[in-house]
């Protein structure tokens, strides 16, 4: 804590809370990798070979933004669908996670308050609520409405790290209960992920730390690496968002996929690898053209209204 004494309290706080989110996660991501490695099931094949050249190395790993990197689209939003199909909210609630996922289509990025505001209504959701209990429902949720929305490129180049022998992690702010179920369902070796406290293995509706975003994924990055006897320069990240400049910027091999616009500005200019998974029918969906960010908000809309009209007939 020496090193910090130069900060302001407020700047030193901040930092504080970014090193202890990512610890925290980094302590959750290594409890739980054994078990993932011990249960995963073997792999869909990929849909497609990957074309960056991968070297296997023992020292190296690579690190996996999840939404609009790993997948289409906000996995909080898919996780809240899943927790409203079995009535943990109501309504008016999942309007406003519909609004989030619209909005974060339209934009192509993530936004810090949109972020929070998401975080802080699934803390509200799921306290008082067992954690193996929400852990089963994610299995439940990630058949239901997140595996079709795999990226296969991206997929293709998180197996290509696993067939050279290196260690794929996803990173992201997410609940790492959540993260955890998508890299076993993807026969990855784990996740960092957001850390809620439980207390007697129960939700308490607070937060270890702060959410995994932003500066405080590279601290989980940074730890996760010192505890697994990684050399950075030798591994490899990938993020659509230029809100991970800090994890990408951490590695020798940085990616950009599906980058929004100020992650690919700074990706040309720092001569990063770029690759984009988007089609012209995909690119629809994650809301690139104004016409589209309209349909999406409409269609998120649409759907809470559809749901809302099936609970009640």
């Amino acid at each position: 804590m020496a090193a910090l004494g130069w900060l302001t309290p407020r700047r030193r706080s901040a930092t504080a809370r970014s090193v202890l989110a990512g610890e925290a996660s980094a302590e959750a991501a290594r409890k739980s990798s054994q078990e993932l490695e011990d249960l995963a099931p073997a792999p869909d094949t990929p849909a497609a070979e990957p074309e960056f050249p991968v070297l296997g190395d023992e020292k190296a790993a690579a690190f996996f933004d999840l939404d609009n990197t790993v997948m289409q689209g906000a996995s909080l939003f898919h996780f809240g669908r899943g927790l409203y199909k079995r009535k943990f909210f109501e309504t008016r609630d999942l309007a406003r996670f519909a609004w989030q996922q619209a909005w974060f289509r339209l934009a192509g990025s993530e936004d810090p308050e949109h972020m929070q505001d998401a975080q802080n209504s699934a803390l509200s959701i799921v306290k008082g609520h067992r954690v193996a209990e929400l852990t089963i429902i994610g299995e439940e949720i990630y058949d239901e409405y997140m595996a079709e929305r795999i990226w296969p490129g991206t997929r293709a180049l998180a197996q290509a790290h696993l067939d050279a022998g290196q260690k794929v992690w996803l990173v992201t702010a997410a609940p790492v209960e959540i993260a955890q179920v998508i890299a076993r369902r993807l026969g990855l070796t784990g996740a960092l992920g957001t850390v809620a406290e439980s207390v007697d293995g129960v939700y308490t509706g607070k937060l270890v730390g702060e959410p995994l975003h932003g500066p405080a994924k590279a601290e989980a990055v940074r730890a996760l690496a010192a505890a697994e006897g990684l050399d950075l320069s030798r591994c490899a990240a990938y993020s659509d968002s230029h809100n991970d400049i800090p994890m990408l910027s951490l590695v020798g091999h940085p990616y950009a996929i599906n980058p929004d616009s100020k992650l690919r500005k700074h990706a040309r200019s720092m001569d990063w690898r770029l690759r984009d998974y988007r089609t012209a029918r995909k690119a629809a969906k994650v809301g690139l053209p104004a016409a589209a960010g309209v349909g999406a908000v409409a269609g998120g809309t649409a759907a809470a209204i559809a749901l809302h009209r099936r609970r009640y007939r």
